[in-house]
Order: C-alpha cells, then sequence, then structure tokens
C-alpha cells in the first residue's frame, strides 16, 4: 500500500488527522463538508468500497489517502491518523470501534453508538485499554435552541417539568439500510434514540420504566421492521416522557415539555439542515424564537479534537451511548413480553449538555451526493 509512517504521539497544538469511515448518506452530506469548520481538524484519510465514491470524493475535498475497508487495520497501524469518525451501519460500529481502538486511534462514532449493551460495553473497554477517546456523535448536545430550551426547562420558568411528548417520522425510502434488521435498522434505533436523549437532557435524569408497542401496515418496506413504535417512560418523581417514531408517515420532529406553569415547544428539534424555532407560553402569552440553519458537525469534530489535543473527557461519552442503548433495549423487551419493564440504574454518571457545550458554525450547502441518497422518499 506503501503507507508513510508518521508519529502520533506527541499531538502538541497541531489538528487532529481524522479518517472517515463509511461514505453514506449522511457522511457526504454533512459530515464532510464539516471539517472546512473545524479548524482544529484535518480530514485525511475515507474509506469506502465503492470506487466511485472514492474517486470523486479524494478530489472534491483534497484528501490524502482513499481506502477500502480490508486496508483498514494497516492503515491505522502505519500512524498517519489520529482518530477515526465511524459512519457505518450501526451493526458494524463496535468492530470498527474495537479495532482503531486496538490500533491506538481515538474514535467518533454515529449513533446509535451499537445495537446491544454487550457491544457498547466492549467499546468503551477497548478505549480505555488502549487510552484513546471516545465520543459518541449527538450533535444536538452543541446545538443552540436545544440547549436553549434546557435553560428555560431548569430556569423554573415552566414551573415543575411533568411531562415531555415527541413525534419524529418520515417516509423512509425502499431499500435503505434503515429498513435493513441485520444492520441495526428500524426507527427506534435510527431516530427514537433523539427522542430518548432528549427526554434525558430536559429532564435531566434517567428513566425508570418503559412500556411500548410497535406496529406496521401492510407496506412491504416494513418486512423486516417495525413500521412505527411508540413508548412511555417514567422518571423520577412521577414524570412521564411519551413518544413516538415512525419511518412510514410524513416529516415531522417536534418535541413539547408541559410543566406546571407553562409549555415549551421545539418545532424541527433533530433536523441537521433546517432552522428551528422554539415556543414558549406561560400565563396565557407566547413567545417564539427562530434559530438560523447551522453546521451541526463542525462543533462535534471541533470538540473531539479538543479533547485529544487537551487531554479531556468528551461528552457526549461511550457511557452516553450506553445508556441510549440500553434503554432501546429495554423498550424492544417491553414489546415482546407486553408489559413494563424496569430499568436498572446507570452504570456511570454522564455529564449533561449544557450551554457550556455550544458552538456555533456557519451551515453549508448539499453538496453533490455520491453513488448514494437520502433515507427519506419525498
Amino acid at each position: 500500500m506503501g503507507i508513510k509512517h508518521s508519529a502520533r504521539k506527541g499531538l502538541g497544538r497541531r489538528r487532529v488527522r481524522f479518517a472517515v469511515v463509511g461514505q453514506g448518506y449522511f457522511a457526504q452530506a454533512a459530515v464532510l463538508p464539516a471539517f472546512a469548520s473545524a479548524k482544529n481538524c484535518e480530514l485525511v484519510a475515507l474509506f469506502s468500497d465503492d470506487a466511485r465514491k472514492l474517486k470523486a470524493l479524494r478530489r472534491r475535498y483534497g484528501v490524502e489517502h482513499a481506502l477500502t475497508y480490508d486496508q483498514y487495520d494497516e492503515f491505522l497501524a502505519s500512524q498517519a491518523v489520529d482518530a477515526v469518525y465511524i459512519a457505518l451501519p450501526n451493526n458494524l460500529h463496535r468492530e470498527y470501534t474495537v479495532r482503531a481502538a486496538n490500533a491506538g486511534v481515538h474514535v467518533l462514532c454515529e449513533k446509535p453508538m451499537a445495537v446491544t449493551e454487550a457491544d457498547c460495553d466492549a467499546m468503551i473497554q477497548a478505549c480505555e485499554a488502549n487510552r484513546v477517546k471516545l465520543m459518541i456523535a449527538y450533535r444536538l448536545h452543541f446545538e443552540a435552541t436545544n440547549l436553549s430550551a434546557i435553560d428555560i426547562v431548569q430556569s423554573g420558568k415552566l414551573g415543575d417539568p411533568r411531562l415531555f411528548s415527541s413525534v419524529f417520522s418520515f417516509q423512509a425510502r425502499e431499500g435503505n439500510i434503515r429498513l435493513d434488521p441485520d444492520k441495526g435498522g428500524g426507527p427506534l434505533f435510527d431516530i427514537g434514540v433523539y427522542c430518548i436523549n432528549a427526554a434525558r437532557y430536559l429532564f435531566r435524569d434517567e428513566p425508570t420504566q418503559v412500556v411500548a408497542l410497535t406496529a406496521s401496515g401492510a407496506d412491504r418496506r416494513f418486512r423486516g421492521v417495525e413500521e412505527m413504535a411508540g413508548a412511555i417512560l417514567r422518571f423520577p418523581g412521577e414524570r412521564l416522557a411519551v413518544f413516538t417514531v415512525a419511518f412510514g408517515a410524513a416529516d415531522e420532529g417536534f418535541y413539547e415539555v408541559v410543566g406546571t406553569k407553562g409549555t415549551l415547544c421545539v418545532e424541527s428539534a433533530y433536523e441537521h439542515s433546517e432552522p428551528m424555532s422554539l415556543q414558549l407560553t406561560v400565563g396565557g402569552k407566547t413567545k417564539e424564537r427562530t434559530f438560523k440553519k447551522r453546521d451541526q458537525v463542525a462543533p462535534e469534530l471541533v470538540h473531539f479534537g479538543r479533547c485529544i489535543l487537551e487531554d479531556r473527557t468528551p461528552e457526549p461519552s461511550g457511557i452516553e451511548g450506553l445508556t441510549d442503548v440500553r434503554i432501546v433495549q429495554a423498550i424492544y423487551r417491553s414489546v415482546r413480553e407486553g408489559r413494563a419493564v424496569t430499568l436498572k440504574a446507570p452504570a456511570a454518571r454522564v455529564e449533561r449538555p449544557s450551554r457550556k457545550h455550544e458552538m456555533t458554525r456557519r451551515a453549508h450547502g448539499m453538496p453533490p451526493l455520491v453513488s448514494t441518497e437520502p433515507p427519506t422518499r419525498r
């Protein structure tokens, strides 16, 4: 392969060299363009088994290395890269994280972290054993609208927050990997983690019990995964979070927090490429604020780069990813057994997102896609 070896240790203050592993829709639409706004990071390598993707994307972004997956271990061992951004199907997250960790390479992994608790535990243990950083790509932990919502809920303006409710849905394109059960597909793993994570960071707590149902119509797209799932999560203080996610309904994505004195609603709450809005209603009066479209991936890269260069623990960490996966698994167990499921206390305390994490980077346009398509059908 002729890869040049270059020292990885002793990073000093230089930029963190990244490889992006997987060149599907989100990688092309959001991850690769974000490096232009992440000044402490440098995109140096791409991995894909699609030669057309590698050729076009390498030329577009001026990337030094364009590699296939069977070159992964050799390339990481060459010390030509400091970190990987894993944008592969969910079922591959554990394998590629552990292989990177064993090579001494830091890992920024897309959510959901994995498809089982055991996979998440293995990822955490491999990164700890090899003394590399592990971060899960919860981009909304750095986003102004959601951080403003957290501030409002914590301020007491709503009174005691009692209820969280959310809907997140779109029409999934037939043949998309999100509809493949063998690749960790289904709306709970793909978009349910957004609702679960939002309820957790708004309530600043962990659920103790879940009860859930799934449903599917006759559409052939849903032969392998459920069309929709709905769940109720009980939180300490007798609070409830209710959400429904669906792959067979019109585009929607909002959440609402209802307190004893008022309500807070965030529209387009989980979008990565649209403006968002926030409405606060207290005493019959409503105030609305709109947030412009921003680059949500660049702040993740900047934060992870700082953690590597300054030897800091990333937030969101592997524990954050594990916590959501544990809840998803409990939801599926509730569906299978037809009963409420009690959740174990988290293995470790997670750091909650807060205003100190906020970062703003200007939005970029949608780049031309190469041999991929959006997950939604219009």
